[in-house]
This record gives C-alpha cells, sequence and structure tokens, in this order.
C-alpha cells in the first residue's frame, strides 16, 4: 500500500481532523479497498471529488479537465502502473490538441477522462534504453519511439497515432545537426536491435532509408523541408526561421522615419568610423580608454601587451573608414545570394586580417554560443543566411533592411569571433549606402542592446529590438562630427563612455545634456532617454 494510503486509514482510525487528513493527501490519487469506506465521508462533504474510475482529488475548485491537465502524468502512473508513453506522443512529450495520449499496454483500450482520451495500444513493456518516467511510467527511447511512429496502421476515427513522416525526418535532422552522425548511428544501431520485440522490422526498413539519406549514404525521398535542403547541400536552422518571420512583419509595418546623414568632411567621416569602431569593440569586451584608442587609430601606436586587442580596433575602423566599402548594399545582391556572401567574408576577412588564429573571412567549423545559448551550427550557417536572405528581400526602407541584416548576422553567428562587430558594419553600410544616419551602440546602451537582441532571439519579442535601433540612430543623426573633441564632450555630456549601471544614454537635444555642455548641472525632468522594457 503507498504510503498516503496508509497514512490516511492510520488517521482515519484515530478520527484526525479532516484538515489534517486532506493536508497529507497529494491532489489526485485512488481509492482502494483500505480506505474506500474512510473516504466516503469526506467525500460526502465535498472536501474531495471523484474525476475518473477510483480516481480523486482534493482541488474542488478548479475543473476536473484542469485538474488532470495539471497531473497528468500522475495520472497516468497512477491508473496506468507499467505502461509507456508511446508513439505520437513519446516525440511530443504532451497529449495532442484534442487530448489524446498514447500508451503501450498490455491490451488496446481507450479510457476517456476529463478533458482527455487516454488511447491503450497493446504493445511490450519497458524495452532496454525506455527512460523511467515517473515511479510506474516510463517513456519510449528516441529509436522506440521512432519505431512506433513509422509503424503501418489503420486509419481510425480520431487523432492519428503517428506523426507525419516528414516530421520524423525534421527531427532526425535535427538531432543531427545537434548530435552529429554518430548520434543518429547509435539511433538507427538500437532500432535495429528492437525492431523485432515491436513487430517493427518494415518500419526499420524505411528509418534505416532516412537515416542514410540524411547522412549522404543513400537516396531515398525525403518531404520535410529541412531534410530536402540537407539532400541538397544547404541545411539550415529551421528554429531560426520564426524569428525572421518575426522581425520582418514588425519592419514592414513601421513607419521608419529617414534620417539622411549630414554632408561630412572626410576628418568628419573619420571621427565617425573611430566612434563607431570604439564603441562596437567595447561592447565585445575589447576595452580601451578612449586616449588610448586615438593612439591606435590615428596615431598607429600599437600598445606592447594588447597587440591583437589594438589590431581589432583598427581592422573595424579601416573597413568602416572605407567609403567605397561601406556605400556597398546588400540590396546589390538579391538576386546574388553567393555575392553576399562574398561580401560578408570579404568584409569579415579585412576587418580581422591581423588574427589568422580566427581564420579572418572563413566560417566557422566549431559551435558557439552565448551563455547557454548555441547559435547555429557550422554545417547549418550557409542554409540559415540563404533563408534569411529570402525573408531579407521582402523589406523596402534601408532602416528595415539595416536592422534586420545585424540581426541576421548576430543570430547565425557565422564565424569563430568578430561577429557582433561584422553584424553591425553590415548594418550601417546599409544605412550608409541609402545616404541615412548609422547606428553607434555606445557603451551605456550596450545591456539594453544586447537584451533586446535576446528578446527576440530567445522570447520572440520583436518591438523591443526595433525601438532599440530606432533611438540609436536617432542619437547617432543628432551627434557632431567635425572635430573630435567636440564629439567626444558630446558623448561624455550623453552619458555615452559610462557603464550601463551607472545611468542611461540621453539625446544630444535634451535639456540635460545641453546644460552639461554649456557648464550647467540642471538635471531636469525633460530628460529624454530609452531603457527597453
Amino acid at each position: 500500500m503507498p504510503y498516503y494510503q496508509k497514512q490516511i486509514a492510520i488517521m482515519a482510525k484515530k478520527s484526525v481532523v479532516k484538515q489534517k487528513i486532506l493536508a497529507n493527501m497529494p491532489q489526485v490519487f485512488l481509492s482502494t479497498r483500505e480506505i474506500s469506506d474512510k473516504l466516503a465521508s469526506t467525500l460526502k462533504r465535498g472536501d474531495i471529488r471523484k474525476i475518473g474510475p477510483r480516481l480523486y482529488t482534493t482541488d474542488i475548485v478548479s475543473t476536473p479537465a484542469e485538474v488532470i491537465r495539471r497531473n497528468l502524468w500522475v495520472v497516468l502512473d497512477l491508473l496506468f502502473p507499467n505502461s509507456v508513453i508511446a508513439h505520437r506522443t513519446a516525440l511530443e512529450t504532451k497529449p495532442t490538441p484534442d487530448g489524446t495520449v498514447f500508451l503501450s499496454a498490455p491490451y488496446t483500450r481507450t479510457v476517456k477522462l476529463p478533458g482527455h482520451s487516454i488511447r491503450l495500444i497493446e504493445g511490450p513493456g519497458p524495452l532496454e534504453g525506455d527512460v523511467q518516467f515517473i515511479q510506474n511510467l516510463w517513456i519510449s527511447s528516441k529509436p522506440r519511439a521512432f519505431l512506433e511512429n513509422l509503424l503501418s496502421s489503420r486509419n481510425r476515427s480520431g487523432v492519428a497515432r503517428a506523426v507525419p513522416r516528414a516530421e520524423i525526418e525534421r527531427l532526425l535532422d535535427r538531432t543531427l545537426s545537434i548530435s552529429g552522425p554518430d548520434e543518429l548511428n547509435r539511433i538507427r544501431d538500437t532500432a535495429r536491435t528492437l525492431a523485432p520485440a515491436l513487430n517493427a522490422e518494415s518500419a526499420f526498413s524505411i528509418l534505416d532509408d532516412m537515416i542514410g539519406t540524411l547522412l549522404g549514404t543513400r537516396s531515398a525521398s525525403v518531404t520535410a523541408p529541412t531534410a530536402i535542403a540537407r539532400v541538397a547541400g544547404r541545411p539550415y536552422d529551421a528554429n531560426r526561421l520564426p524569428l525572421f518571420d518575426a522581425l520582418v512583419a514588425e519592419l514592414r509595418q513601421m513607419n521608419a522615419i529617414p534620417r539622411p546623414e549630414h554632408n561630412l568632411s572626410t576628418r568628419a567621416k573619420q571621427n565617425l568610423a573611430f566612434v563607431d569602431a570604439y564603441f562596437s569593440n567595447y561592447i565585445e569586451g575589447t576595452e580601451f580608454e578612449i586616449d588610448e584608442a586615438i593612439e591606435i587609430v590615428f596615431e598607429n601606436k600599437i600598445p606592447v601587451r594588447r597587440p591583437e586587442d589594438a589590431h581589432d580596433v583598427l581592422g573595424t575602423y579601416h573597413l568602416l573608414v572605407d567609403d567605397v566599402e561601406m556605400h556597398r548594399s546588400a540590396t546589390a545582391y538579391l538576386e546574388n545570394f553567393d555575392g553576399l556572401i562574398a561580401l560578408l567574408k570579404r568584409r569579415h576577412a579585412r576587418m580581422m586580417e591581423a588574427r589568422p588564429d580566427i581564420r579572418p573571412g572563413e566560417f566557422k567549423t566549431e559551435g558557439n554560443r552565448a551563455g547557454g545559448t548555441p547559435f547555429v551550427a557550422p554545417e547549418l550557417v550557409l542554409g540559415t543566411l540563404e533563408k534569411g536572405f529570402a525573408y531579407f528581400r521582402a523589406l523596402e526602407t534601408p532602416f528595415a533592411r539595416a536592422t534586420f541584416l545585424m540581426f541576421l548576422v548576430t543570430e547565425v553567428h557565422p564565424f569563430t569571433d568578430g561577429n557582433g562587430r561584422i553584424a553591425r558594419v553590415m548594418m550601417n553600410a546599409e544605412l550608409a549606402a541609402a545616404g541615412e544616419s548609422r547606428v553607434i551602440i555606445p557603451t551605456v546602451y550596450r545591456d539594453s542592446y544586447i537584451q533586446a537582441l535576446r528578446n527576440l532571439s530567445r522570447e520572440t519579442h520583436v518591438s523591443t529590438l526595433v525601438e532599440m535601433v530606432d533611438f540609436a540612430q536617432r542619437f547617432t543623426a543628432l551627434l557632431d562630427f567635425h572635430a573630435l573633441p567636440d564629439t567626444l564632450a558630446q558623448l561624455t555630456a550623453c552619458n555615452a563612455f559610462l557603464d550601463p549601471r551607472e545611468d542611461r544614454l540621453l539625446l544630444p537635444t535634451s535639456r540635460i545634456v545641453i546644460d552639461r555642455l554649456k557648464g550647467g548641472q540642471n538635471r531636469g525632468a525633460n530628460e529624454q532617454s530609452f531603457r527597453p522594457q
């Protein structure tokens, strides 16, 4: 007898108050002969409810369907011990939209519960590799689940017990992208061993062909878009496409305000490129005092102890100050994706030419990540960029194209290093080519920039990114780059050099900035700033 049932029987015999009985009972539980009589009075008082065969709950507020949904796996563990979560439920790990769950059990039967339909399919219990999900409930291993979903079955009313074949191809392709060919081979070897126990030899033959085709050793037909792309030599990361789609939709709805770039002198263009290169490197952790950076860029004075960091700043500056390069728009390559890739690689190679260890101009061969979030896998880089560029074609304004390009390169992270910097170069070249103001991300604005990217990448929150770039362009358009000392004074008054935790970015036209530049200290309430929520 389970522990909680023993406790109920003991407390009932001792006439323990109902509150104490209920406090020791789980939210859902089964009645047994030993406690059924003791539960009668509790049920009569309305302190518990019956929600299924021998199944009770202490939740008297929620609907029975809600109780089942919250406690689904516990309920299955209680009602169908030693069964296996199988077929499509093993791959989806959730009920179908109509509430159906599939289990492998000793017999075939359908059990109706509030809001759910439990379909028991005759099949073996736990096999080698299956995982113990809860105390008496198991879940099919991936090899077993793939075989179960490829088994032929008669069409019945209701939801199918197997996912479409294209979904299996997609899952196998994703496994290959994340874990590599060794994992696909392991799945195939294990499935071969399990097939006889599941009467799934024909299903294994299909799975064998799928895996062989994805690995390039066979040529069976595939239908999943990601699998087709892989067979064609351009596999891509399908998880990124909803992000691209959401960003394009937001940018197409936006009424972008054109912010023409001032007619800058040669010296002003140099100052603009310097400030952009300085902050762009600072964001990535290449931190110099502003005076040091001036010596590196304008006097070619390379610090003995930090030559690589200095060359990062210098390489970024040389790319940004090249008027010809910064007026090449990606729109010139709308029908020439390979030309766009050549442009991206050439710019990266030039920016990082002093860092041969990171293979300038060559796409990464090993995965990279930011914290716990992995970027696009190396073998999916080219295909994902191609898919992203197809979305790019739907954009019309320079601001929209620039913002999308920056996010595309950042999200894919195609190079070993320098991805953030080259993403911002691609953005600013798009704006410069259209005669619009560039976008500079000062140190104080770094957290807003990074958080906006994360909001889209991890949660598909789009508006914060668009608003962040819009404010940064507005800020940059108001700066005066004609004399570097004046530019630096302006940036200082705007809090640009501060740590994000110290203050926020102010517009050059805000009252507080004007007062600071005049020598005043008025910190009035008219301060204009932006901080994404």
